[in-house]
């Protein structure tokens, strides 16, 4: 799998939607672990999405909340201190094989440990040139700077722009398409088959969060997104696979 497959419009390219387990595939194991990451590359998903966030120490771990679950803020707990299932980004990234990994920086300016200044960027940017990896990874954020900030670097990644819930996607995807970003993820319901023509029509994938039933599944795939994050990435691959 190669990342230009989510890079390019699919009405440019071969046709086809990615699908991505968002935090791994995690029915039966935790979210964003090394468990979730193995059952996504099992169960043969294109993709996973997984969060990094900041310790103490400075160094990049895997999980959604600032906190963990006994109230702890990340940014303030050594990695060596945290849960051992918590990985680092560098360990997270090796464990998702060959797929496309969406790598969410969380950088809220809501969130106590929101970073300004660009470091986060050019750390996780560095985790994932010392393994090897550019060429599979696409960064996303709903934070806006965060998105400038890795397109601004001297060599930079390819972006995607999480998109809050209501968003008017059609104005985002201009804005998308001006900054120099690869990408716009959509929340599904938001998505309309004229926003996916126009981000097609001007360069811009479409990846799509969080689509969980078959029938809205079903509606993305006919619209032409580029990516579906799920859940349940099987039952996303299985509608792939029946017809319509």
């Amino acid at each position: 799998m190669e990342i230009a497959a989510i890079l390019e419009p699919v009405g440019q390219s071969r046709g086809v939607t990615q699908i991505f387990a968002h935090r791994g595939l995690h029915q039966h194991v935790p979210e964003n672990t090394v468990a979730a990451f193995a059952e996504a590359v099992a169960v043969g998903a294109d993709g996973i999405e997984l969060d990094v966030r900041r310790c103490a120490d400075g160094a990049l771990v895997v999980h959604h909340n600032p906190t963990v679950a006994d109230g702890r803020l990340i940014r303030e707990v050594a990695c060596r201190d945290l849960p051992d299932h918590l990985p680092t980004l560098a360990v997270a990234l090796a464990a998702c094989g060959d797929l496309i990994v969406n790598v969410e920086i969380k950088n809220d300016p809501s969130e106590p440990d929101f970073d300004p200044s660009g470091s986060l960027v050019t750390d996780v940017a560095g985790i994932i040139d010392e393994g090897g990896h550019r060429d599979r990874v696409i960064i996303s954020s709903f934070h806006y700077g965060t998105c400038l900030q890795v397109v601004e670097m001297s060599s930079p990644l390819p972006v995607g722009w999480l998109l809050d819930v209501g968003a008017d996607v059609a104005s985002c995807v201009r804005q998308a398409a001006a900054a120099g970003f690869a990408a716009v993820h959509p929340f599904f319901m938001d998505v309309t088959s004229e926003s996916v023509a126009l981000a097609h029509g001007l360069g811009v994938a479409v990846n799509t969060w969080t689509v969980n039933r078959e029938e809205d599944i079903r509606h993305l795939l006919d619209l032409g997104v580029d990516g579906v994050i799920s859940d349940d990435p099987v039952l996303a691959r299985n509608c792939h696979r029946r017809p319509h």
